[in-house]
């Protein structure tokens, strides 16, 4: 085993924010994969969890990019490895679990909903019992950056978090791997950086969204801290 954790982006700008914070607190070593980059997805069986993270690519692609995450996933799942997912992370993760990703009926972006809303996910009961969410309140307010959704199979993947706008939020599948839709890792100095890069942010008041952020600085980084944190602890590093 090289690294204890393994981190894969699906583009480098989109990276683990404030996990990273926490891994250099804790003194915890990872290994970074950037696979827009022409970085490969490693056998997850040499890490001791998985984290994967967001990308503007699809589930759904065909590449050889796609598909050899989608084994690798699917080999976490079957022995078991810590995993976290997030936004394509998770929807990644549903379809290696035997899920479908599919396009949004309407389509998340920014700390807003269409009618000025804040975006908010709700636990669902068993989201309040599992201990990704330990020492959080049952509803937060996310950020969200996503055109397609998943649909949960049968057997096997349990409803975490619900929104109003795309109803699946969190997840679980099987013993231990987790998907989030919603974005809770950003720091300020990595959005900054996505509305330079990211085309649905760059079409948005830079100022607004900035403010937006700001003014959820506080709560926005103390869940996002907590929930990494917990996932750190469920797959033992600390």
């Amino acid at each position: 085993m090289s690294e204890p954790l393994l981190i894969v982006k699906n583009i480098t700008h989109e990276g683990p924010g404030l996990l990273e914070e926490l891994l250099c607190e804790y003194g915890i070593a990872s290994h970074v994969e950037d696979l827009s980059r022409g970085g490969t997805f490693p056998d997850p069986c040499d890490y001791r969890a998985v984290l994967v993270l967001g990308g503007p690519q699809s589930a759904n692609d065909t590449t050889p990019v796609m598909q050899l995450q989608l084994r690798q996933i699917e080999r976490a799942l079957y022995e078991s490895i810590p995993y976290l997912g997030i936004c394509l992370g998770m929807q990644s993760l549903v379809k290696a679990g035997g899920g479908s990703v599919i396009k949004c009926q309407v389509k998340e972006t920014g700390f807003l909903d269409s009618q000025g809303n804040p975006y908010r996910i709700e636990l669902t009961s068993a989201g309040k019992q599992e201990p990704l969410f330990a020492g959080l309140g049952s509803c937060f307010p996310v950020f969200q950056l996503h055109g397609e959704t998943v649909e949960l199979a049968a057997i096997g993947m349990e409803l975490l978090a619900t929104g109003i706008n795309c109803p699946i939020q969190a997840v679980k599948v099987g013993k231990n791997a987790y998907g989030l839709q919603c974005h809770f890792e950003m720091t300020p100095a990595m959005f900054s950086e996505w509305c330079n890069i990211d085309a649905d942010l760059k079409g948005m008041d830079r100022q607004n969204l900035m403010e937006q952020f700001d003014a959820l600085l506080k709560e926005y980084t103390a869940t996002g801290r907590m929930l990494m944190d917990n996932f750190l602890r469920i797959a033992g590093l600390v």
